[in-house]
């Protein structure tokens, strides 16, 4: 069984968040127009501030926070939870792709 911490768990998902946040809003920005673009412009903005917030929070302030958001391992952790987000994505894909075809081809 994998043990988290309860900061490595809260990193994880703020991260993540940040991480959606600039997938969606690069896309949204590229995509889309007038209103729309702006707002994925937003969502660029605001997934990079985040995560850069919450990276120089953990990083400078570790002991300010306590142990409760101790993160021991920081890069590990972030590098880590990609390979696990991408991976899920990919695995996701070929479901919802694998489902969309055997529906169009009955």
């Amino acid at each position: 069984m994998i043990s988290i911490e309860p900061g490595e768990f809260i990193t994880i998902l703020i991260f993540s968040f940040a991480l959606f946040l600039l997938v969606t809003g690069a896309f949204t920005a590229y995509f889309g127009s007038g209103k729309s673009r702006k707002i994925g412009a937003g969502l660029l903005a605001g997934g990079l501030v985040i995560g850069i917030v919450w990276a120089l929070l953990e990083w400078q302030y570790k002991s300010a926070m306590g142990d409760f958001l101790r993160v021991e391992d920081l890069g590990n952790l972030i590098v880590g939870s990609i390979y696990v987000l991408v991976a899920a994505l990919i695995g996701a894909g070929l479901a919802i792709g694998l489902f969309l075809l055997t529906i169009m081809k009955s």
